[in-house]
This record gives structure tokens, C-alpha cells and sequence, in this order.
């Protein structure tokens, strides 16, 4: 049975609309005006225990207002949402037990208080076992190198440091469902990476389960083997992470570095690129270029021809050195769906 579940899930905000200045305020006072913003639009999703699972979509799609539902600070305009049998925004004491939560723009620990009592009171308000406590803090301390910061005040501490802090305070009292709202923004490469760590060793080891909304699509590709698309508040999209490329990035790109014997004599660069050509009728003339006197690149579409095809044929004829394929990555394919460039269909079943 899913331990996440939501049915036709909406979320309407009502926002004032007024003129600019004293005048526009004082007339909005009398006779106010609001405008609807629907920020979730009926939407199902269903998750498995153990599932690590991309949210995405631009800014405004409803990434946060799905996540502040699930947690229960946010109550529906109207449809379901369970999490492990409970409703979180009537029963939310009962859910945050369940739950750890990562919000990139927001802290959990205490300003002035060294990390490591920020620590100590999460646990107690847990009641998290003394055992378990002791577990837990070793291992996120070893985990996320955070024993040189301990005993420094949260006010103290750097962005990146700061999230090492949160994603461990988070998972004290051993929640089996993690929230990760853009826990990496603004970091650095080499924090980042810490991170991910963390969060797939939890995922993978300790079966916990994770939601995770962000922009750095390097995360969600890392982390999640599930992604669900979201725009406008709608649900564009819901399956495998590899089914988007497999379905929308088609386009690859064989690059060649050629040995220099082919430049020279008889034949010219202009001839290998017309023999690359009629081996490989099927694609267009400005699919094959030269970048310079010794690299060729060929670019195709993987659902018309495979790679293994357009590297058998050439290396019949043309003297290769070495080759790279490049695949399209997460990010590029995403990017185009929202900006139109690609249509979302369902495939024929």
C-alpha cells in the first residue's frame, strides 16, 4: 500500500488586488478585491514505502505548496491527502513523528544555541531513545563531517554548513518519509555532493523514503529513480526518471577524432565528411560537420537509428582514433518540455 497518497489535491489562495499608495489602501480597506490563484490543481500521485521520488517543475508550478500539504502547515482547499494513514493537517503531531523535513530557505535549529543543544532538544521533543539518539548523532556527525561546528551557535554558521545541520536535525528521531525542499541551493559543488550521500545512504540503507523538489536537476538525477513533473499545478508527467530520456531525448551526438592520414593526398577533409555522408543516407546533410582537420561529429535521432549503427558504419571506412557518444542530460530534456519546445504525450500502449 502507497504511505503517500493524494486524491484530486487543490490548493486555492486568494490575493488581494489593490492600486498602488494610501489611496489604493484606503479604498481596498472599503471595498476589498481579491484575485484566485490556484496554486495545486486535482492532483493524484501515490507513493511506495522505500521509493525515492523527484518533485519538479518552475518556479510557481506548486513544488512547495504540494510539500506544505503533506506536512499538514498548509490545509487543502478541497481533495485527500494520507500520509501512512493519517490526514497531516488534522493530525499533525502524529504525522511530524513520521516525518523529517528540509525547507533550503529556512532553518530548524535554534539561532543562538551551539549545534550540538539544537541537537539535544530536537531529540527531546522526539522523545527519540537515548540509544537511539547516541546512534543517530554519531553516525550523522561521521556522515556529514560536523564535529568541527558543534559547538558553534547556529547564527555562526555558513549556508553549507548551516544545511548539514538541517538534513541531520531532520532525521534525529529516524523518520521513515523525508520532505527535502531545495536542500542544496546555493552550495557548492563539494557540500553538495556530502549531501546527496547522506540522503541516498538513508534512502538506500535504511529504506527511508524521499520526496525531493529541486532546480539543480544534478539532485534529482543523482537521488531519485521516479520523477513527477508538475506545471501550473498540474501533473505532467509521473513514471521512471529514464522513460523521459528514453522518450524525449532522443538526440545523440557520436563525436571522432580521425587520424591525419585521411587529410592528406588525394582526399580532403571535404571527402570524409562526403563518405560519412553516404554511409549514412538517412540523415540529414548538417548532421555531419567538422569541427576542425580531425573531428567529426555526426548527430542522430536514437529512435531512428542507434548509436551502435552509426559507429559500425563509419568505423568500416573512416580511420578513428577514438570516439565519444554524448547523451542528452536530465536537465536539457526537462527544460525543453517547459518551454514548449517538446509535447509531453502518452506513449501507445
Amino acid at each position: 500500500m502507497p504511505i503517500i497518497e493524494t486524491h484530486q489535491l487543490t490548493k486555492e489562495f486568494r490575493l488581494p488586488v489593490k492600486s498602488p499608495g494610501f489611496a489604493g489602501a484606503v479604498k481596498h480597506l472599503f471595498r476589498p478585491k481579491h484575485r484566485r490563484l490556484l496554486a495545486v490543481d486535482h492532483i493524484d500521485f501515490a507513493i511506495e514505502e522505500g521509493e525515492s521520488v523527484g518533485y519538479v517543475g518552475p518556479n510557481g508550478a506548486g513544488k512547495s505548496t504540494t510539500v506544505k500539504m503533506l506536512t499538514g502547515i498548509l490545509v487543502p482547499t478541497s481533495g485527500k491527502v494520507v500520509v501512512r494513514g493519517l490526514d497531516p493537517h488534522r493530525q499533525r503531531e502524529a504525522n511530524a513523528r513520521n516525518i523529517g523535513v528540509v525547507f533550503g530557505q529556512r532553518t530548524q535549529l535554534w539561532w543562538d544555541l551551539p549545534v550540538q543543544e539544537s541537537f539535544r532538544l530536537i531529540g527531546d521533543i522526539y522523545d527519540v531513545p537515548a540509544e537511539t539518539f547516541k546512534r543517530n548523532f554519531e553516525e550523522f556527525i561521521e556522515l556529514l563531517e560536523l564535529a568541527p561546528i558543534l559547538a558553534t551557535p547556529a547564527r555562526q554558521l555558513s549556508l553549507g554548513q548551516r544545511m548539514r545541520c538541517d538534513l541531520a536535525a531532520s532525521l534525529m528521531h529516524s523518520p521513515g518519509i523525508i520532505y527535502l525542499d531545495e536542500p542544496t541551493i546555493g552550495l557548492d559543488v563539494a557540500v553538495k555532493e556530502r549531501i546527496r550521500r547522506f540522503i541516498k545512504r538513508n534512502n538506500r540503507e535504511r529504506g527511508a523514503t524521499v520526496l525531493l523538489t529541486s532546480h539543480d536537476l544534478g539532485d534529482i538525477e543523482d537521488i531519485c529513480e521516479r520523477l513527477i513533473m508538475i506545471d501550473k499545478g498540474r501533473i505532467l508527467y509521473d513514471g521512471p526518471l529514464h522513460e523521459i530520456k528514453e522518450r524525449f531525448g532522443q538526440k545523440r551526438v557520436v563525436h571522432f577524432l580521425l587520424h591525419e592520414y585521411p587529410r592528406s593526398g588525394h582526399e580532403s577533409g571535404n571527402g570524409v565528411v562526403r563518405r560519412a555522408r553516404a554511409l549514412l543516407p538517412e540523415l540529414a546533410a548538417d548532421s555531419i560537420r567538422e569541427a576542425d582537420a580531425f573531428n567529426l561529429s555526426v548527430e542522430f535521432n536514437a529512435s531512428e537509428l542507434t548509436a551502435s549503427e552509426v559507429i559500425g558504419r563509419l568505423l568500416q571506412v573512416l580511420p578513428v582514433a577514438d570516439l565519444r557518444l554524448e547523451e542528452p542530460e536530465i536537465e536539457t530534456v526537462v527544460r525543453a518540455l517547459y518551454e514548449g519546445r517538446l509535447k509531453f504525450e502518452e506513449p501507445d500502449r
